[in-house]
């Protein structure tokens, strides 16, 4: 698999900017995770943090899911990796677990967040609620919240990778 990763046109709209930054960070955390193996994905950071790049991935598919199924279009989407029992179990990936399962999940509710985002204006409230707040929050909110996101955790993934095999770069 090759990914293809470009930065919006600096005259784009700003929907299409926004899209394009989201785009743009999605393409970078899957170019971090490019070429390696499931054990090499699974490996944590360095003790005692359990972070790794499968980790992130699966985390950023709860977040996907989270933001544009439960809160913008107030589906009924229930966790993917973690329970009660696991509040962080994204981020505990165990050998079973397998990058082919983590990128296909990652990439369906991708997926599933563009097909919601399209239904809705950059204003337009959500339908649903955010577990820590009653308000709705505007599409335009949830992309530039998503951009800040994956851009956080790209940092991390960069420092992964670099631990992992000792690539480096952007």
């Amino acid at each position: 698999m090759t990914i293809e990763r470009s930065e919006p046109a600096v005259d784009a709209d700003e929907r299409t900017m926004l899209e394009g930054w989201l785009d743009y960070h999605r393409s970078t955390l899957a170019l971090k995770c490019e070429g390696l193996t499931d054990e090499q994905l699974r490996t944590a950071s360095v003790p005692p943090s359990e972070l790794s790049l499968m980790g992130l991935v699966r985390h950023m598919s709860e977040v996907e899911r989270s933001w544009f199924r439960r809160v913008l279009a107030d589906e009924d989407a229930g966790p993917l990796y973690y329970s009660e029992a696991d509040r962080d179990g994204e981020f505990h990936p165990t050998e079973a677990d397998t990058w082919q399962e983590a990128y296909a999940t990652w990439q369906s509710e991708i997926g599933a967040a563009r097909r919601n985002a399209a239904g809705f204006a950059l204003d337009d409230p959500s339908r649903g609620r955010h577990r820590f707040s009653d308000d709705p929050y505007s599409l335009r909110w949830i992309y530039t919240h998503m951009i800040e996101e994956y851009a956080r955790h790209n940092g991390h993934a960069d420092l992964l990778r670099e631990r992992v095999d000792g690539a480096t770069g952007d």
